[in-house]
């Protein structure tokens, strides 16, 4: 029996912000058994259980006791921690604002302290690569290696991952048993037109018969005037003066020349982002049809597989829902690249002991 396999079915893990489970979905396909994932969205619930046999917890991490959390773990497994924070606090465009009284920066300290009074065998995290840059992090880091673990972290590029989409993300890997890794991938990355070339043509505004989540936003008829003259890879300066916006002939709205494009076909696409199926909202026409790219291709273009299901049968297709889980998603391959890393590093590992939690003090900001 290949070793890897016997190692897959003795590691467990939990997953916090668990999402619609793009990376539960990456870890089970690696083998990885993801025992419960903890999430606040309870639109989350039916395609995170429908899609990874895992259980879904609805409620705030801050809300559960660590004790509570180790109970879900198998006796004897080596145990994984992960936990993704909302990134929103974080991103380029949030720091330009005074984020001090947001109560999503707290989650990280949360989740740190969740990780210092389970003490799992590894912890992994994956944002966006700005947190790098914020003491909230560097608090996360040195509380881990204050207790033993090896902590490495990076910015990695996604489409290195076979995932069709450029996108930077900081992800962590920590472990109790010496040194660990991501990975490394090489090899062309993916393009649009790989991901989602065959899918059936739809019009704006237009649903699949045979997939529901194969969907398109509408378009107002100045906005299919303005795809309609678009060409892919380019940008609104490239249309005729009648049809672009009064903000984008002002010097401040210069600036934005990626919203109202297409994507090219040959190419990875840009980061999909929750607002990914508004044709205004980035650049997330399609390369040649007239109209937004679709939830489905959007899930797509973040790796989940086509078959993944995020509406329950008979229930309304909602783009906002949708969109949000979509774009707030791990991508499902980098999660495999994630479950493989973790898998490789203890391949080579003893089974691990069975031990009393020993509850950490908490760490807080001010302690930094």
């Amino acid at each position: 029996m290949d070793r890897g396999i016997v190692v897959a079915s003795k590691v467990s893990c939990i997953d916090l912000f668990c999402g619609v489970g793009g990376l539960t979905h990456g870890l089970v396909k690696e083998g990885i058994r993801v025992v419960a994932g903890v999430d606040v969205d309870a639109d989350c619930r039916f395609p995170y259980e429908a899609n990874n046999k895992s259980q879904f917890l609805q409620t705030d991490i801050s809300q559960i006791s660590s004790r509570d959390l180790a109970a879900y773990f198998p006796p004897g497994d080596f145990r994984v921690l992960a936990g993704c924070a909302p990134c929103q606090p974080f991103s380029t465009y949030a720091r330009r604002y005074d984020l001090t009284h947001d109560q999503r920066w707290t989650l990280v300290e949360v989740f740190t302290n969740h990780a210092l009074e389970i003490q799992p065998d590894v912890v992994t995290m994956e944002n966006v690569p700005s947190l790098i840059t914020h003491d909230v992090f560097k608090v996360f880091v040195n509380a881990l290696e204050s207790v033993g673990y090896s902590v490495a972290s990076g910015i990695v590029d996604c489409s290195k991952y076979n995932v069709a989409q450029a996108r930077r993300r900081l992800v962590v890997l920590a472990s109790r048993h010496g040194p660990i890794e991501l990975l490394e991938r090489s090899g062309r990355p993916k393009s649009v037109r790989q991901i989602i070339g065959k899918l059936p043509p739809l019009r704006a505004g237009e649903q699949s018969a045979r997939d529901n989540v194969h969907m398109a936003a509408t378009l107002s008829d100045l906005n299919l005037r303005r795809i309609k003259v678009s060409r892919p890879g380019g940008s609104w300066r490239e249309w005729p003066k009648r049809l672009q916006l009064d903000c984008h002939k002002k010097k401040t709205g210069q600036t934005y020349s990626s919203v109202y494009g297409r994507m090219i076909y040959d190419e990875p696409a840009p980061t999909i982002t929750t607002q990914c199926f508004g044709y205004g909202n980035g650049r997330f026409g399609h390369p040649e049809q007239d109209r937004a790219i679709s939830l489905r291709e959007a899930a797509m273009l973040q790796s989940f597989p086509q078959r993944y299901k995020f509406v329950e049968p008979g229930q309304q297709v909602k783009f906002k829902a949708i969109g949000r889980m979509i774009g707030n998603a791990v991508p499902v391959n980098l999660g495999r690249a994630i479950g493989k890393s973790i898998l490789q590093h203890l391949e080579n590992k003893a089974k691990p002991k069975r031990r009393r939690m020993k509850i950490w003090p908490g760490i807080s900001l001010e302690q930094r």
